[in-house]
Formats: structure tokens, C-alpha cells, sequence
């Protein structure tokens, strides 16, 4: 399917990324289970945010590593549908699934309160950077040449991770002192960050023809699949001829397909942000309401 026998099974898994996410996965359990005394005012973390975190372990390592890795180099589709799952899903998942005892200890070192981080935790400098990073990347030019250069893809996509998680941390904040926006502000927050995405999205869409050599242009696409391949990627341009042999669609098709799944998925991420943030903000209200006390009954005026 999708002509995925021309890869080996170290291209579609990738082994030694696999254990490496595994191993993740186990380091998390045993700090939640035995170790978990060792940390100060730790407590039992719920089985949501077990299983919040587990998804996003593995939806990192299908969209880094995995055969949606691989095929988001033979399909724009799966490209976009990565760039969603991993920089839109997993960054709010994993900030729930971590509890906050454990934020509180991974930010426990002094160099945090360098005053570089608190301007880059400025929530509109998180939200600017994310942006600008998404859109400077899907910049036909820039797009080809980051996936040709394997190195800089890495740090790339690291710094993409980095930022989006950055911006989605003032969304779902798991410290409340910890929080510099309100929850109106918040509800604000999410829509401007969908907002700001809309150009770049909008560009991909209604594009009159298509826009990345990476899924058109054989050259370029034999040069970008030496990232995810361990053979010869000119080999297997000579048996299939370019990476029109991996899509059942035109280029043209695929690439709107992709802006709009890439879209879509985000708007349904931010409508969940949005009724979660606007719940919590209810909830606090309700809470306050109900701790204030009662009015004293007035006196009659005349007995």
C-alpha cells in the first residue's frame, strides 16, 4: 500500500528510535509508581494523565519516526497531517500528562530564571515564534531546502517542537502561580494563535499549481529521502521514476488536501482548548460564588 515495500523496516520503524521513545515511556512510569517519593508533594497521577502522555509519546514517534514519518515524504497530506499531530496534539498532551510536582522539579534549576526565558515565555512572544517558525518553514523555498539538509531539518523541527510547546504551555499552564494570562485572556490567546495560522494555510490551499519540490520534482524528492532512508534513494527513484509513484492523487490535489487537514485538525485541537479553558474559568467562578458569604437578612422596619 502506497508502495511501501520499497522500504525496509529500519526505514518505516526506525529501531533505535522506537526504544529510545520506549524507554521514555518506562522512565515516566517508574517516577509516577516506585520513585515517586522522592519527589516533594507528589501525589497519585490520575489515569488520564497516564494515558494522555502515553498518546503523545507515540504520536511523537509515528510523526518523527514511524511510517507517518517516512510517508510524510512521499505525501504533503501526511507531511501536514504530522506538522498537526506533532506541534498542534502532542505538546497539550504532554503538558497534562505531566503532573505538576514533576514540573515543579524539572524547573527547580536556577539557570530557569535567567531572564532570557521569562521573555521567551512572554506568551506572545511564545505564540510569535511558533507562528513565524510554521510559516517560514512552509515557504516553498524554505521548505525544500530544509528537508534537503538533514541536519538543519533536526534542529528545525526541534526548535518547532520547542516553540509550540512553549505556547501551548500558557493554554493549559499545569502551575496556577504559574499562569500570566486569565482565562478571558486565554480563550483570546487560542483563537489569535488560529488565527495567525490562517495565511500559511490559506497559501498551501490556493495555491494555483503546486508549490514544493519535494513532492513534485524527482531530484529534489531522491535528495530529501536520504533523511529517512538507510539504502540508496537513487535506486528507488530508478524503479518507480518520482514521487508521483507513491500518490493517488495530482500534486496540486494533494497539497490542498494537506492545507486543509492541517487546518481542520487545528481547529478542532483549539475548539477543545477553548471549551476546556472556558469550563475551567466557569468552575472558578462557581467556586468563588459559593465561597462568599450569605447576606445578613435585613431587620424588619417596624415590628
Amino acid at each position: 500500500m502506497w508502495g511501501l515495500e520499497y522500504f525496509s523496516f529500519r526505514d518505516l520503524w526506525s529501531p533505535l528510535f522506537m526504544i529510545f521513545m520506549m524507554a521514555i515511556i518506562v522512565l515516566y512510569t517508574f517516577v509516577i509508581g516506585p520513585w515517586r517519593h522522592r519527589f516533594a508533594g507528589s501525589a497519585p497521577v490520575s489515569v488520564s494523565r497516564q494515558l494522555a502522555f502515553l498518546l503523545a509519546i507515540v504520536l511523537l514517534y509515528l510523526t518523527q519516526g514511524g511510517p507517518l514519518s517516512l510517508m510524510g515524504h512521499l505525501m504533503f497530506t501526511f507531511h501536514m497531517t504530522n506538522m498537526a499531530l506533532a506541534y498542534i496534539l502532542v505538546p497539550p498532551l504532554l503538558i497534562y500528562g505531566i503532573p505538576d510536582w514533576l514540573w515543579r522539579r524539572i524547573f527547580q534549576a536556577r539557570f530557569w530564571r535567567w531572564r532570557v526565558f521569562y521573555i521567551l515565555m512572554n506568551p506572545v512572544i511564545s505564540m510569535g515564534l511558533f507562528t513565524l517558525l510554521f510559516s517560514f518553514y512552509h515557504m516553498p523555498d524554505n521548505h525544500d531546502w530544509i528537508m534537503t539538509h538533514y541536519t538543519v531539518h533536526r534542529i528545525y523541527y526541534a526548535l518547532l517542537f520547542l516553540s509550540a510547546t512553549m505556547m501551548w504551555w500558557h493554554v493549559y499552564c499545569p502551575i496556577p502561580e504559574w499562569r500570566r494570562m486569565s482565562h478571558m485572556l486565554t480563550l483570546l490567546y487560542i483563537f489569535m494563535s488560529g488565527l495567525l495560522l490562517t495565511p500559511a494555510c490559506a497559501m498551501i490551499i490556493f495555491a494555483s499549481g503546486p508549490l514544493f519540490g519535494v513532492y513534485n520534482d524527482p531530484q529534489v524528492w531522491v535528495k530529501a529521502m536520504g533523511y529517512c532512508m538507510t539504502g540508496d534513494p537513487a535506486e528507488v527513484l530508478s524503479q518507480v521514476g518520482g514521487p508521483a509513484f507513491f500518490n493517488m492523487m495530482s500534486g496540486k490535489d494533494d497539497q490542498q488536501l494537506g492545507g486543509i487537514v492541517m487546518k481542520l485538525l487545528q481547529e478542532f485541537v483549539n475548539a477543545a482548548a477553548l471549551y476546556t479553558v472556558f469550563m475551567q474559568w466557569y468552575r472558578k467562578e462557581r467556586e468563588q460564588d459559593d465561597e462568599q458569604p450569605a447576606a445578613p437578612a435585613s431587620k424588619p422596619l417596624v415590628d
